[in-house]
């Protein structure tokens, strides 16, 4: 997942990519078999921003194909291997992919930080005719009992003043984002993981604004909720089951 700061610059998230492949939920399988089903063919996927690769890795059971690009280098080095994934640095509004070669592009959790104009123009010029947009993100204050009262309080009072200008599509749950293409309408999924504590934790570290946080503040921003989420948690060596609504666009080219 790619990331802009207020003035523009993307920062390197290279220091976080290894904590990023292992503390990022995965995405419903179910979401890259409706993709697939609304294409004729199944040619070659783009997942823009892939990050670790998690939705590289869903698109290639589905696709003969997948081409996933990241700004950052670190991020691709530690992204999952899969044999019909190649893996390019290369930001998401200059992918270096021929025009027209694409049948599906997908951006998971990362669509806001881009400048969207620059990438919608670069979707319609990789796109074939008929393909599709997907984007596709979860809001980390928005989860399903017994988690959602602590991680929405956590993130409107305590993180949000810390992401960055992007972070308002998120909120605004991609309902504003203008993109290329004509509407369609978007399964409603969930994205779901069965985590220890310590893996949650690393998922919270992760986030951006808990960076900046950590930065302004001089501590952990998790010591802000810790009481609270190890009562309802248990032993720390417990599986819990966590999920957030999935909140996505979908357009065909």
């Amino acid at each position: 997942m790619s990331d802009r700061t207020e003035n523009g610059r993307r920062p390197d998230f290279s220091p976080l990519a290894e904590r990023y492949a292992r503390a990022r939920p995965d995405y419903p399988r179910e979401l890259f078999a409706h993709l697939a089903n609304l294409v004729g063919r199944r040619d070659l996927a783009w997942d823009a921003a892939t990050g670790s690769g998690q939705a590289a890795a869903g698109l290639a059971g589905h696709f003969d194909r997948v081409i996933a690009t990241d700004v950052s280098a670190e991020q691709i080095r530690h992204a999952y291997p899969h044999p019909k994934v190649e893996y390019k640095v290369a930001p998401s509004e200059s992918s270096g992919l021929p025009g027209g070669c694409v049948d599906v592009v997908t951006v998971a959790a990362a669509v806001h930080w881009f400048d969207v104009a620059a990438f919608s123009a670069e979707v319609e010029r990789v796109t074939r005719p008929g393909g599709i947009l997907a984007v596709w993100t979860y809001h980390i204050g928005i989860m399903e009992p017994p988690f959602d009262r602590i991680f929405d309080t956590f993130y409107r009072d305590v993180l949000k003043p810390h992401f960055a200008e992007g972070a308002r599509l998120v909120d605004e749950l991609y309902e504003t984002l203008i993109l290329p293409g004509e509407p369609l309408p978007a399964p409603k999924l969930h994205v779901s993981a069965e985590w220890r504590h310590a893996q949650l934790l690393d998922f919270i570290h992760s986030w951006s604004g808990a960076v900046k946080y950590q930065e302004a503040h001089g501590f952990d921003p998790v010591d802000v909720i810790a009481e609270e989420l190890d009562a309802i948690w248990g032993g720390r060596d417990e599986i819990r089951s966590l999920k957030w609504p999935l909140f996505a666009r979908i357009s065909r080219l």
